[in-house]
C-alpha cells in the first residue's frame, strides 16, 4: 500500500500533543484492500478521489464514492474495504477544534472549495507553520467542513444479534426479491411484529432498508464499470428501469449520469492535486 510519507499511525503517535489542530494525509490503497477495525484519537474526514470505500462500524454501514467524504468522529472504531484502487486524502482534526460536527459517522458532499483546500493541505509540511498562510489555510478548512451537507448513503445496523446476523448476511448478497415474510419467519415472528421490530431497530421500514442496501452495493459495481442492466439484474430487479428509478430517487441522478459525474469529478480533482504538488515542489526547489 502506497501512503506517501505520512501514515495515519504516525499522525496519532507523533502528534498526540495536539500542536497542530488539523493534519493532512494523501496516498492510495490498492483494489480490495481491507483496513481492519481501528480508531483514531482525532476526528477524520476520509475522502476517496477514485474508486469506492465501504465503511462499517457497530452502528451502521456506508458507501463512500469518489469525491465524497466520510466523517468519522474521534474514538469511533471503524473499518474500510476498498472497491477498486482508492486514491485518497484525509484530514485529522483535534476534537476540540470542531464544535458543530456530528458525533456519528456520515457521508458528506465535499465542495470544490474543500477539495482544493485538501489538496493544498496535503502539500504542506507535516509541521506546518501555525501562523501565516499555512495557519490560515487550516483555519479555513475548519470553517468549510462544517458547511458540508450529509448524503443519504448510510445504512443503519440493528443491535439485536439475531436480526444483525440476517442483515450482515443480506449485505454479502443483497437482492430486491427478499421479502418481509421470509425474514419474519427466520426470527419466529409474525409479519406485524417483525415490521414494528425492524423499524425500531433501524429507523427504516424493511423495504426502505433493503432498497438502501441494494443502492450501496450497486455503487462499487457501477464504479468498476459494470453496466446498469447487469447491476440491476444481479441485484434481483426484474428490469433496469425499476432499479434506475430507485437510484434516481435516492441519489438524484440516474446510474449512468451519476457514474459520469463521478468520473469527471475524479479527473478534475486529481489534475488539481497534481497542479498543487508541482507548485509545492517548485517552492521547495
Amino acid at each position: 500500500m502506497r501512503m506517501g510519507h505520512r501514515l495515519s499511525a504516525e499522525i496519532d503517535l507523533h502528534f498526540a500533543d495536539a500542536t497542530r489542530p488539523v493534519l493532512a494525509l494523501g496516498g492510495a490503497y490498492p483494489a480490495s484492500h481491507h483496513v481492519r477495525l481501528h480508531r483514531h484519537r482525532r476526528s477524520q474526514l476520509f475522502c476517496p478521489l477514485s474508486g469506492v470505500a465501504l465503511a462499517t462500524t457497530s452502528q451502521g454501514a456506508w458507501a463512500v464514492p469518489a469525491m465524497r467524504g466520510f466523517w468519522i468522529p474521534a474514538g469511533v472504531r471503524h473499518e474500510l474495504r476498498m472497491q477498486g484502487v482508492v486514491e485518497m486524502r484525509s484530514l485529522y482534526f483535534e476534537p476540540r477544534v470542531l464544535g458543530n460536527m456530528p458525533n456519528s459517522c456520515q457521508v458528506l458532499e465535499v465542495s470544490p472549495l474543500m477539495h482544493s483546500l485538501m489538496a493544498e493541505a496535503v502539500a504542506l509540511p507535516v509541521r506546518y507553520a501555525l501562523d501565516g498562510r499555512s495557519g490560515a489555510l487550516m483555519q479555513l478548512i475548519q470553517y468549510e467542513i462544517q458547511t458540508l451537507p450529509e448524503l443519504p448513503l448510510s445504512l443503519a445496523l440493528p443491535t439485536d444479534k439475531a436480526l444483525l446476523r440476517l442483515c450482515r448476511r443480506f449485505l454479502v448478497r443483497p437482492t430486491a426479491s427478499d421479502n418481509i415474510d421470509d425474514w419474519a419467519q427466520a426470527l419466529h415472528m409474525s409479519r406485524r411484529t417483525f415490521t414494528r421490530f425492524f423499524r425500531r431497530e433501524t429507523n427504516l421500514s424493511f423495504v426502505e432498508w433493503r432498497q438502501q442496501a441494494c443502492i450501496l452495493t450497486a455503487l462499487p459495481k457501477l464504479a468498476a464499470g459494470a453496466s446498469v442492466t447487469h447491476t440491476a439484474l444481479e441485484l434481483g430487479y426484474e428490469n433496469p428501469a425499476a432499479f434506475t428509478a430507485l437510484f434516481k430517487r435516492i441519489l438524484g441522478a440516474s446510474p449512468r449520469d451519476y457514474t459520469q459525474q463521478q468520473l469527471a469529478g475524479e479527473k478534475s480533482v486529481v489534475n488539481e492535486g497534481k497542479k498543487y504538488q508541482r507548485m509545492a515542489a517548485r517552492e521547495k526547489a
